[in-house]
């Protein structure tokens, strides 16, 4: 159903109580150029691969743990 469709079916949303005495604002669109979009997925990149690597050094770490912290010395 599409939103006219809703609306003609009485289908509407909470917001629009009667009793609700706020009237909600809509903040505008915030439009980006492509140049911060492209830093904006740098970073997520970089976080990701941050992240990754954490992950790495953990999954290490606990493999350490679960084989124990004696060494076997000759």
């Amino acid at each position: 159903m599409n939103s006219k469709e809703l609306f003609e079916n009485n289908c509407f949303p909470l917001c629009w109580l009667e009793d609700d005495e706020e009237i909600e604002t809509f903040e505008p669109v915030q439009r980006k150029d492509l140049t911060t979009l492209l830093a904006e997925l740098e970073d997520i990149k970089n976080k990701i691969n941050d992240i990754s690597a954490k992950e790495w050094h953990l999954a290490k770490l606990m493999k350490f743990h679960q084989q124990g912290f004696t060494t076997t010395t000759h």
